[in-house]
């Protein structure tokens, strides 16, 4: 029997893993986990938890929670991803706003995932930018968050883990997510 299904690119970002001594997970442990629950060409990149996978499931609320179920299964924490799709990774890329990444020197760069039980918008009436210091950009269920390097302890962005949407975003720093959509977009 032939399947009618297609294979899609996934990139999972896991929430609150390897960050202060706590949910300590290894990367290849990682890896054979998402092998381990039938998921083919998984690469894994740096230690804060993103895993670039390919699957035919095609319902992202059904598969991502099949993955942290058993990821809190498997690793012993309650375990939160958001799960994107390679387009959806390429959209967040090209439609980050003009010269977003183009200053390093001068700005950090931060993009801040959320999960599908928020969107960008009503995160964005949450945030409370300091003026001088930083910017903070509405996108494709993305909150794309830049700045000062020298101003960067006045910056507002430290002040989001206390908010309850803090619970439902996770945050990859710009070179991070540029990295992710260069190795999803290699083998295409």
């Amino acid at each position: 029997m032939i399947s009618n299904k297609s294979t899609r690119k996934y990139l999972a970002l896991l929430r609150g893993i390897n960050v202060g001594g706590k949910n300590l997970i290894k990367m290849p442990d990682l890896k054979v986990c998402f092998e381990k629950m039938s998921f083919k060409n998984v690469t894994t990149y740096i230690q804060s938890g993103n895993v670039i996978f390919t699957s035919t499931e095609n319902d992202i609320k059904q598969l991502t929670q099949k993955i942290e179920n058993v990821l809190s299964e498997t690793f012993s924490y309650k375990s939160k991803i958001v799960l994107l799709t390679s387009v959806q990774v390429s959209t967040i890329v090209n439609e980050a706003p003009n010269g977003f990444g183009a200053e390093p020197e001068e700005y950090k760069y931060d993009v801040l995932f959320l999960r599908d039980s928020i969107k960008a918008s009503e995160a964005m009436k949450s945030m409370r930018p300091r003026e001088g210091v930083d910017s903070i950009y509405e996108g494709p269920n993305v909150i794309y968050f830049s700045r000062l390097i020298s101003r960067a302890g006045q910056s507002y962005l430290s002040e989001i883990i206390s908010l309850p949407i803090y619970k439902e975003m996770t945050i990859r720093n710009w070179n991070t997510t540029s990295k992710l959509y260069t190795i999803m977009n290699e083998s295409k």
